[in-house]
């Protein structure tokens, strides 16, 4: 396959994604609001600078299917084939984690051939900040 059909298949497989997510309902746009302020209250320049410093710091995110707990003995007992139990029914929500927390939940789409996720439930803002600290 040359390089130019690489490059007409990832276009597609954008065109793709975009339409799966074309379906869903636009979302409002989310105002970003201070927690040590009254709400209502807009960002003085300084305050933009330094939040406009942080929007660019990469996060790690994750899925996550379920959980188990095993031994180490039954964890070196583990090779190809094996089935792991965990703690979810088939079907439940997946966790949507960012750096460890949990920040939404949603279901797995496949577009093209590839996983993505829909998200169904999203953690507001208040709980998030909660969750910190």
């Amino acid at each position: 396959m040359s390089n130019d059909d690489d490059l007409f298949n990832q276009d597609g497989l954008a065109d793709e994604w975009a339409s799966a997510l074309a379906e869903q309902a636009e979302p409002e746009p989310v105002e970003l609001e201070s927690f040590d302020q009254p709400a209502g209250r807009s960002f003085s320049e300084s305050e933009r600078k330094k939040l406009d410093s942080i929007l660019d710091i990469p996060v790690t995110i994750s899925m996550e299917v379920g959980r188990s707990n095993i031994s180490i003995r039954n964890l070196l007992q583990l090779n190809q084939g094996s089935v792991v139990e965990l703690d979810r029914v088939a079907g439940e929500p997946l966790d949507v984690m960012v750096n460890g927390t949990l920040i939404a939940h949603g279901e797995v789409v496949v577009v093209n051939e590839k996983f993505g996720i829909r998200l169904t439930d999203v953690i507001s803002q208040t709980e998030r900040i909660k969750k910190l600290k």
